[in-house]
């Protein structure tokens, strides 16, 4: 129908995001839901609108942009590491509403998910990865950081949440305890928000394969082939 969506994906490290940013996206076509995971501005995006690098990842008719983190940085991270300045923290609170009532009047669905995780089932996915080398690459030393900062985080998403819980974009909460409950009821809050028609493709009937008895193959020596190690 040609909807312009934006789901928001917002919460403490390791509550979550990814793992039902990736479930959502999985099944879906690529070149219509995309996800977007901006980093680190660089020094020509500081000098610009701080929403300026995020409209340029807003989505076009018919397509679905996820953001894994958002504008919401400077609420939250920026805020807790001083990486901004008390006027930027203060201008954005003032503006982020009004920014995001421009984006709903464009015609732009906009959903806002905060994952929220206890600090007890926190700290045991934080342990998880300690011991799994193949998941120590999600433990960064901002998340060991904004570890010990964990009640400045919680005040900057008591803050967040006054001045940007909308009528037009408010927030949905969902709790992150329990991964599997918390990634199926987001989806399912998801669909319930957006109109959307049954996609599933018809059965395909297998033509019969093609048989040439004069064809040889030919020698499997002449091929190269990956070792089998296993």
């Amino acid at each position: 129908k040609g909807l312009k969506i934006v789901v928001i994906f917002e919460g403490r490290d390791a509550a979550g995001k990814g793992g039902v940013i990736k479930r959502i996206t999985e099944s879906l076509n690529p070149r219509i839901c995309r996800i977007e995971a901006l980093g680190t501005p660089t020094e020509r995006e500081k000098t610009q609108w701080y929403f300026q690098r995020y409209v340029a990842r807003l989505p076009a008719a018919g397509e679905m942009v996820l953001f894994d983190r958002s504008w919401y940085n400077r609420a939250g991270v920026e805020r807790v590491m001083g990486f901004c300045t008390e006027d930027e923290y203060t201008e954005f609170l003032r503006s982020c509403p009004e920014f995001e009532r421009m984006l709903v009047r464009s015609g732009i669905i906009l959903i806002k998910y905060w994952f929220s995780v206890s600090d007890e089932e926190q700290e045991d996915r934080f342990q998880a990865r300690l011991k799994d080398p193949t998941k120590r690459w999600k433990l960064s030393p901002m998340d060991v950081e904004a570890r010990a900062r964990w009640v400045d985080y919680s005040r900057a998403k008591d803050e967040m949440f006054n001045h940007t819980d909308i009528k037009q974009a408010p927030w949905w909460v969902v709790n992150a305890d329990n991964k599997r409950k918390a990634r199926l009821n987001c989806i399912h809050h998801l669909l319930g928000l957006i109109q959307y028609k049954d996609l599933t493709p018809e059965r395909i009937k297998l033509p019969p394969r093609q048989k040439d008895d004069s064809y040889v193959r030919p020698p499997i020596t002449d091929q190269n082939f990956v070792p089998e190690a296993y």
